[in-house]
């Protein structure tokens, strides 16, 4: 079988310990590392893993200024691994996002393919202020128009590149694995018992709708614990957050969690798992919350609604989520049947094995046809 030689651009880099794509790429590059591909990944140089080789992936380090100067320090460190790239040749260049990185599209290897990966609609996150919303715009178009070929990770996000721009692009999700090894014995380092509290995990940004749920749940009766699992000390909006809720003992802000397994415990083991996640594609901590077993309330948008069709409850404000809260007939009679339901999806549609096959194929297809 042929063989390529690939290189990750636009993630923080791997093992994880930042978000989603991090973490795909830190499971796609072990999978194709497996199948004998050459792989490399691009990592800032303030990432806590510091060898120049993770389980036979190679890591290339790269200065990233950004804890220096905010984020001017992605673009230089975008800049830093496109000039990598025209130095060394690689087959395929998988570049996950856009957002700093398309601006150096012209300076990108011609000898390589460049595969961009969507990801959402940067543009419209309510946390940017309008130049900035207006230069991501132009930027999703730098990207779409310079590279190769695209993917989308969700249907939506399919569907508004071709409505958009009029451009193709393969619709390829993320991965999860289903979590069967609970233990309770988890719970302890969080002081919560099991069926006894609700949760969410998310940056804590406002298109992600905590203030609307956190209002839901201060303003429900049932005063059931509350996790907010995400970085409360990065921004602004964190902050305030934190200072709007201080009065509500039951709401606990833990900061963020990067251990699996402890996620997964906490998901299978929460009464009520909220996401509300609004802007963007196939949402990696949605799919583990699905291979948990959690019972989800979401947000009630396209994005969402194609992964987890009927196998949810959803809101779309505060009052709808105390409702949920206080409907506690809710968990009994839901719980089991979206649990084997989701599960069902995870293992026949976004298993990561089966999702990393996906994205195997398709590069090799790019780059040497049918015929590989």
């Amino acid at each position: 079988m042929k063989k390529m030689k690939l290189i990750i651009l636009g993630t923080r880099g791997v093992p994880n310990n930042h978000g989603g794509f991090e973490q795909f790429a830190e499971y796609f590059s072990l999978y194709m590392v497996d199948k004998g591909h050459d792989v490399s990944v691009f990592n800032s140089h303030t990432h806590p893993y510091q060898l120049e080789e993770w389980n036979g992936v190679k890591i290339i380090h790269k200065k990233d200024p950004e804890n220096n100067i905010g984020t001017a320090g992605q673009f230089i460190y975008d800049l830093n691994c496109v000039m990598h790239c025209r130095k060394e040749h690689y087959d395929i260049i998988l570049q996950l996002g856009y957002t700093s990185s398309s601006v150096w599209s012209k300076l990108m290897p011609k000898t390589s393919l460049v595969i961009t990966n969507m990801d959402g609609l940067e543009w419209k996150r309510s946390k940017y202020q309008k130049p900035v919303r207006k230069f991501l715009k132009y930027a999703e178009g730098l990207a779409i128009f310079n590279s190769d070929f695209l993917i989308s990770d969700s249907i939506g996000i399919q569907q508004y590149i071709r409505d958009a721009y009029k451009k193709e692009s393969t619709y390829i999700a993320y991965g999860a694995d289903v979590f069967e090894q609970p233990s309770e014995t988890v719970l302890e380092q969080y002081k919560v018992k099991a069926g006894q509290y609700n949760m969410l995990i998310a940056r804590l940004e406002p298109e992600n709708n905590i203030e609307v749920i956190l209002d839901g749940v201060s303003a429900a009766k049932t005063k059931d614990l509350f996790l907010v699992i995400g970085k409360h000390d990065v921004n602004k909006f964190g902050a305030y957050l934190k200072e709007k809720y201080k009065d509500q003992k039951h709401i606990k802000f833990i900061g963020g969690v990067y251990n699996l397994n402890h996620l997964n415990n906490l998901r299978y083991y929460s009464k009520l798992y909220f996401h509300g996640h609004s802007v963007g594609g196939t949402n990696p901590s949605l799919l583990e919350a699905m291979a948990s077993g959690a019972l989800i309330v979401a947000n009630d948008n396209v994005f969402n609604k194609s992964i987890l069709k009927g196998n949810a409850l959803y809101f779309n404000n505060s009052t709808d989520v105390e409702h949920i809260i206080d409907n506690d007939s809710v968990y009994k009679k839901y719980k089991e049947l979206y649990k084997s339901h989701n599960i069902d999806e995870i293992n026949t549609n976004f298993n990561w094995n089966y999702i990393n096959s996906q994205y195997e194929t398709f590069l090799m297809s790019k780059l040497y046809g049918n015929d590989f």
